[in-house]
């Protein structure tokens, strides 16, 4: 019996030392996107997004959202989106796909290049609640990256290495009204929504592009 207690003990003694979490190793990048198919996505209409080429895009009948599969709270996010002209898209995050408009954030994606004046719906921006700070978007055409990283209530998001928004939550304590005294969509104020969500991709009229779609847990 104690011959059987020690082994255990060395057993549980070099997992806790080799443990990543333990040893401080960073989780490693989860791929959401294979470059192949949608193995790892799902969608209300069957065939509204489509892979052409190694990329996710909206297919000639399309339809919505795309979602990954799985739900997230805390993470850091990098993907590569090309815009057409015209086009209105967003990436959701912490969202119910059921009723992704009041039950989730949305990171719009536009064809803002080139606006001098960009308010809550432009490229970059926490949708109907904060404007980008800057305009680091490039011509229809060409491949922009996004990087979105969420921690509690904090939002960060950078677009081709630019940061465009560095938001807290916390600071939208009422509903259907921004720190700013704008008024916003959400029923519920930002702080009270879910922490833990789906991450999706959205088709809203125009051909839209996305590949490299990598996840990290924080």
């Amino acid at each position: 019996m104690k011959k059987h207690i020690k082994i255990l003990y060395v057993i549980l003694t070099v997992f806790f030392f080799f443990s990543p979490s333990l040893i401080g190793e960073k989780p490693e990048n989860i791929q959401l996107f294979n470059g192949k198919d949608l193995e790892n996505w799902n969608q209300k209409k069957s065939g509204g997004w489509v892979v052409k080429k190694g990329l996710i895009t909206p297919s000639d009948n399309p339809g919505g959202y795309i979602w990954a599969n799985g739900d997230y709270d805390n993470f850091e996010l990098n993907l590569d989106f090309k815009v057409s002209k015209g086009c209105n898209s967003g990436v959701f995050f912490r969202a119910d796909p059921k009723n992704p408009v009041q039950g989730g954030f949305e990171i719009q994606i536009l064809d803002s290049h080139g606006k001098s004046k960009l308010g809550k719906h432009d490229c970059g921006a926490l949708y109907d609640a904060l404007a980008p700070s800057a305009n680091s978007s490039k011509p229809a055409g060409e491949w922009n990256h996004l990087n979105i990283i969420v921690n509690g209530s904090s939002v960060k998001v950078m677009i081709n290495d630019v940061k465009v928004i560095d938001a807290n939550l916390g600071k939208w304590t009422v509903p259907r009204k921004n720190p700013d005294g704008t008024r916003n969509k959400f029923r519920i104020a930002l702080k009270d929504l879910p922490q833990r969500g789906s991450i999706g991709l959205q088709y809203h009229g125009k051909p839209v592009w996305f590949k490299n779609i990598h996840l990290k847990a924080i």
